[in-house]
């Protein structure tokens, strides 16, 4: 791509010397006060000023000029750069991002007249007026007509309006002139720092977000900064080029951050747009737009939507999502009364995205999630059916955390009788619950689940130790819910990896476990459980990994001990004696509406199966693992191998961990990897991938079904999760499984073919 930090003399682009002040001075411009009236490029006409790269001949390219305001009006004047339409636009692709400031501290964004500065020579030399706008000075016809007023507002959003103007609509009209000032063809490409040396480059406005604050329990998406990283070019400049429609290959480009489609014939924006999803700044102003399509509700990174002088009678409701927009350029719009008085008001832009959020009917309910049925299930077989779901704590649910979301559906009450019903409808055997609180699992989810047959157990965070009991009931935990009539609970375990790590022999001492593991209080809850009718066990664990994607060295610390630890109690567990007390307490029965005893379909309690080893027992291990598929993690469940050289460890010191390696016995792979994976399990505007599995072993178990995807037409006008239909921003997911008959080992009985055998030997 083109670097315009530096443009090279030819054809189409001329350098005008200071001597040529002579030749403009000599064309005897009248005066003016706004920009040529012609709204096509003004050929330079003057035969009679040298060019040492000017064309000659009625085939000679127009040129336009582009004024570059220097530092004072003495004797160095305006340096003039002329450049060729066709080749300019052609070039306009920047070699390198650029930003693009609507108010610049060095050019007045209002209408200036140059005037006698005190010496003669300057006053003949500039007796003329123009205007200035960031840095440039339209050459074509504006595109708004009479009805706009000198400060550049249609006079029909201030009839009958008697109330001064507030800050934020006079920046709006300030922004507005400017765009109707800028419709040269890629004028905002004209005027960046890298092409107009006299411009500064702006600073965002807008609030910032720390970067080192620690965000909720989920890894940092790819943000905007990556796609400047990773993209020589991020934005985008269309201005000025007469289009009437737009490629949709232009919304294959999702990693721009600005889009400049001003001043063109645009009749409608395509809903692809909304693949942008990195967009700040989107300029459509001077089109023909009449309305905007609800997809514009997925940008919700848009810092800035300009859409002055358009024909817009209607702004969606989704425009409610764009919870970080500052500016929203609607003047020159004849936008609904009721909208234009809101954004009018002191509070502006933040006041009418408000409304739209909390007003907005929101999407329509999506298509059910699919089952996914992997294989047929026998009637004598015996499954067990596994939920996971990251519930989203309701401290951790905030409007700052989640702008996009109306306040209605981060309400809490409305969150956890949502989570509730999809517990209820999927009637899994086992629930496995992350960021679930104290009070939340002691006052809802363990009374409202008891109606459905269902008992827990659960520990908080270690913090929880330290804290007063009423800050303690809000710290988060895991919880796992068993079907009582199915299963009785034989064991339970609390794993608490930092208490762990910082009393292994091997670990004590390393600076990166005091410096890096043991600040981080994740944990996980084991279950050891028997099925009542056919002794079967199973051992499921529940585990949330810490979050942070800088810290996988912590994550694979914490995985591996996890499955040390489960590896441990599966050895123990193994030769844990029958169960005898199975017997399922009941109330009798009664009768029926005739009088006659309701039968009992209880069935009578079989033996406990024995397991002669740890990997013999079927495991399904749920939890938010904060992690993708192509982690570290992933690697090491699914191999049962880790280098102590994974460069996920990086360079840090863990005991035998980082000498050795590390191994587990269990034959483990995800119960998703037959689809490869769901299309994510967690989804934010930041970022969308698959975090949470069920993982099983796969020697005692085989997946039959699965809980499929989202609806993905429902996604594209869903920036991101929570809202009304979905509670948390992870999803549920849903496995059923056989478990596999134990291989019964028989004794060799070697045949006897009597004394004839011995004589052949």
């Amino acid at each position: 791509m083109a670097d315009y930090s530096a443009y090279q003399r030819g054809p189409g682009h001329a350098f005008y010397p200071q001597h040529a002040q002579n030749h403009l001075q000599s064309r005897n411009l009248p005066p003016r006060v706004r920009s040529p009236t012609t709204s096509a490029r003004i050929p330079f006409n003057n035969p009679d000023t040298p060019s040492p790269s000017r064309s000659s001949g009625a085939q000679s390219p127009q040129q336009l000029a582009m004024f570059n305001q220097g530092h004072g009006h003495g004797n160095q004047g305006h340096n003039v750069m002329m450049n060729g339409g066709n080749r300019y636009a052609m070039q306009m692709n920047l070699g390198k991002p650029f930003q693009h400031n609507p108010s610049h501290q060095h050019h007045s964004q209002t209408h200036h007249q140059h005037q006698d500065h005190g010496t003669g020579a300057h006053a003949n030399q500039f007796n003329h007026q123009h205007n200035v706008s960031s840095g440039g000075i339209s050459n074509v016809q504006p595109h708004f007509g009479q009805n706009h007023m000198q400060n550049g507002t249609p006079g029909s959003v201030h009839n009958g309006l008697n109330k001064p103007v507030s800050e934020h609509w006079a920046e709006q009209l300030k922004l507005a002139q400017m765009a109707r000032e800028m419709t040269q063809s890629h004028s905002h490409a004209r005027n960046h720092p890298s092409v107009n040396k006299n411009v500064i480059a702006g600073t965002n406005s807008g609030t910032q977000k720390d970067a080192d604050k620690e965000e909720r329990n989920r890894p940092a998406g790819q943000m905007i900064q990556d796609g400047r990283e990773n993209h020589v070019w991020t934005i985008l400049d269309f201005g000025g080029q007469n289009l009437k429609t737009l490629t949709p290959t232009l919304f294959q480009y999702t990693f721009l951050t600005k889009l400049y489609l001003n001043c063109n014939k645009l009749s409608i924006l395509p809903a692809g747009v909304g693949r942008l999803r990195n967009l700040t700044h989107l300029d459509a102003s001077l089109n023909e737009l009449r309305t905007l399509p609800p997809e514009i509700g997925m940008l919700v990174n848009l810092k800035q939507l300009l859409l002055f002088d358009n024909n817009i009678n209607y702004l969606p409701p989704e425009l409610g999502s764009l919870f970080q927009l500052e500016v929203l350029g609607v003047d020159g719009n004849p936008i609904p009364s009721e909208h234009k008085e809101i954004i009018m008001e002191e509070s502006g832009t933040s006041k009418l995205i408000e409304h739209f959020r909390e007003t907005a009917p929101g999407p329509e309910a999506p298509m059910e999630r699919d089952i996914i049925q992997l294989d047929e299930v026998a009637a004598e077989q015996e499954t067990v059916s596994a939920l996971s779901y990251n519930i989203l704590c309701d401290k951790y649910c905030t409007p700052s955390q989640y702008g996009y979301t109306a306040s209605g559906a981060l309400d809490w009450e409305h969150r956890r009788e949502t989570i509730l019903a999809e517990l209820r409808e999927r009637n899994a055997d086992i629930l496995c619950l992350q960021e679930i609180d104290q009070e939340s699992y002691n006052d809802f989810f363990r009374p409202a689940l008891a109606h459905n047959d269902y008992k827990g157990m659960f520990w908080t965070k270690t913090r929880a130790r330290t804290m007063v009991e009423k800050d303690a009931k809000l710290v988060d935990g895991c919880a796992i819910f068993y079907k009582h009539s199915k299963y009785v609970l034989l064991e339970k375990q609390l794993i608490d990896f930092t208490n762990i790590a910082i009393n292994r022999p091997d670990m004590k001492g390393e600076h990166d476990i005091f410096n890096r593991v043991m600040p981080r209080d994740d944990i996980a809850v084991i279950a050891f459980l028997e099925n009542r009718v056919t002794g079967s066990r199973l051992i499921v664990g529940n585990v949330h990994v810490f979050w942070n994607p800088a810290f996988t060295d912590v994550k694979m610390v914490q995985v591996a001990i996890l499955l040390e630890s489960i590896t441990k109690l599966a050895n123990k567990w193994a030769k844990l004696p029958p169960c005898t007390d199975k017997v399922l307490y009941r109330f009798a029965n009664g009768d029926d509406e005739e009088g006659n005893p309701i039968p009992d379909n209880t069935q009578t309690p079989g033996p406990s199966l024995e397991y002669s080893d740890a990997a013999q027992i079927p495991l399904i291990l749920c939890g938010d693992f904060n992690s993708t598929p192509n982690s570290g993690i992933y690697e090491f469940i699914t191999s049962g191998n880790m280098s102590n050289q994974h460069e996920d460890l990086g360079s840090r010191n863990y005991g035998n961990l980082t000498r050795n390696g590390v191994s587990h016995p269990f034959s483990l792979k995800s119960s998703y990897s037959p689809i490869g994976e769901l299309n994510f399990t967690n989804y934010t505007p930041n970022f969308t991938g698959v975090l949470d599995y069920i993982w099983y072993s796969t020697n005692t178990l085989q997946v039959v079904e699965l809980l499929g995807d989202i609806d993905s037409e429902y996604l594209k006008r869903v920036p991101g999760f929570p809202n009304y239909h979905f509670p948390s921003d992870h999803v549920a997911l849903f496995a059923r499984y056989v478990v596999k008959g134990k291989k019964e080992k028989r004794a060799v009985v070697e045949p006897d073919f009597g004394q004839g055998r011995d004589r052949q030997r």
